[in-house]
């Protein structure tokens, strides 16, 4: 409900994800997400790709330069890492 509240009010929300099928089942919604307007991603990388290829998780040391950046109406590049 407060995702929903900020996005109806033009408040930027920011993710941070971590999930074993984001290069794969989740693909497609975050993908969705991506074209969302004001969602914005802290960076993300692949935490194991040899034992676990579709694992993303964010890097949490970019949390404050995304938020910083999504407080300006933009994604801090690259998404994933």
């Amino acid at each position: 409900m407060a995702v929903k509240s900020s996005l109806r009010n033009g408040i930027p929300v920011l993710l941070a994800i971590a999930t074993n099928d984001a290069l794969s089942g989740s693909a497609q919604n975050i993908g969705k997400l991506l074209n969302t307007k004001n969602i914005y991603f802290v960076p993300a990388a692949q935490d194991d790709p040899m034992k676990k290829p579709n694992s993303v998780i964010a890097d949490f040391q970019q949390v404050i330069p995304a938020m910083k950046a999504a407080l300006k109406k933009e994604q801090i590049q690259p998404i994933l890492l």
